[in-house]
């Protein structure tokens, strides 16, 4: 799905802000992304620009991995504050 959804992209990119780790298994990333829909021709930046990533990791293993478009979401949804 993953795969399906960066091909609608030219460009495309993650660019990492902050990395909080919030216990021994979850770390949160803020992030910034950039590119240009291939079809539509549409900046990312038009639609949306900060979100977050937040890893679950167990014995050095990804085990999760929840993708948000918007880190104030994320920081609101984990009960964190900027």
């Amino acid at each position: 799905a993953w795969r399906e959804w960066l091909s609608a992209w030219r460009d495309f990119q993650v660019k990492a802000d902050e990395y909080r780790e919030l216990d021994n298994e979850r770390v949160l990333v803020l992030a910034r992304f950039a590119g240009r829909g291939k079809t539509s021709g549409l900046e990312i930046s038009q639609v949306w620009t900060k979100g977050a990533s937040l890893f679950h990791i167990r014995t050095g293993k990804v085990t999760k991995l929840s993708l948000y478009t918007n880190h104030e979401r994320a920081l609101a949804d984990l009960g964190l504050s900027e």
